[in-house]
Order: structure tokens, then sequence, then C-alpha cells
């Protein structure tokens, strides 16, 4: 799907958070076990704080709010939504089940944002909205991240 350029960075990082959902749900499979997922778990909870964290902050701070009010406030309140359930499951206990529905939360997600939301905005914001949101997923990324070779 061809993304406008302004909103490239958060389709990247899209990418990469795809990637990850596909080793946690592999996890999951082969380690059914508490103790066998804790180092995966751990894993997860630093790529979150580090990549998915402020990959989110950014689409809530600089996109939902201008999508909600654009007109498409049910758009903006489902990524919210999707985006408080992934915290809580991060957050959570690790088991396969949680890391499992982590997986397919965050694909689901993904796939939403890419295939309803982004275009959605890209209709109806202004491309100076959509420009800042650029400008600051770039900025949020930890040093020397390039979430397009994930």
């Amino acid at each position: 799907m061809k993304r406008h350029p302004a909103l490239q960075p958060l389709s990247d990082d899209h990418h990469a958070a795809l990637v990850l959902a596909r080793q946690l749900r592999l996890a999951a499979e082969r380690s059914p076990g508490r103790a066998e997922l804790t180092p995966i778990w751990d894993d997860l909870r630093q790529r979150f704080a580090r990549e998915l964290e402020p990959h989110f902050r950014v689409e809530e701070e600089r996109l939902f709010p201008q999508l909600a009010a654009a007109g498409e406030p049910a758009l903006a309140e489902q990524a919210r939504s999707d985006h408080a359930r992934l915290r809580e499951l991060v957050h959570g206990e690790a088991d396969a089940q949680a890391a499992a529905e982590f997986a397919q939360r965050l694909h689901r997600h993904v796939r939403f944002e890419e295939r309803e939301l982004f275009p959605r905005a890209e209709a109806v914001l202004p491309l100076a909205i959509l420009e800042a949101a650029g400008r600051a997923a770039l900025l949020s990324r930890p040093p020397g991240a390039d979430p397009a070779r994930a």
C-alpha cells in the first residue's frame, strides 16, 4: 500500500512491529511455560519501552486528536483502545496466552492503522499535521534505530 511520504516513518515503525508480533507469536508457540517465556517477555518489555511506546505517544499526540477533530472520532478511539490493551498486556503476566494475545493484537492493530486509519488521515488532515507526525516519529526513535531493517 502506497503511503504518503510524511507518514512513512510511522509505517516503517509498523513494519518493525509486525516483525516483533511474528517473533513473539512463534516464541509463544515454542515456549508454553512461564519460565521459558520470561526472557522473551523481558525482551518484549524493553522493546515496547524503546520502540512501541514512543510510537504510540506520537500517534496519540500528533494524529488521533486531529483525526477526531476532523470528524473521525471512532477511528481515533479504536486506535487508543488498541494501545491501551497492548500496554495492559505487556505490563501483565508473562505467559503463553498473554504473548499470543499481544502478538495477535499488535498485528491486527498495525493492519488497522495501515489499511483504515492512515488512509483516512491522509484524506482529511492537512499536510502540515502529517509532516509533524512523521518528524516526531523520527525524533522518538532511539539513536541508531532503523525500523525499516527490522
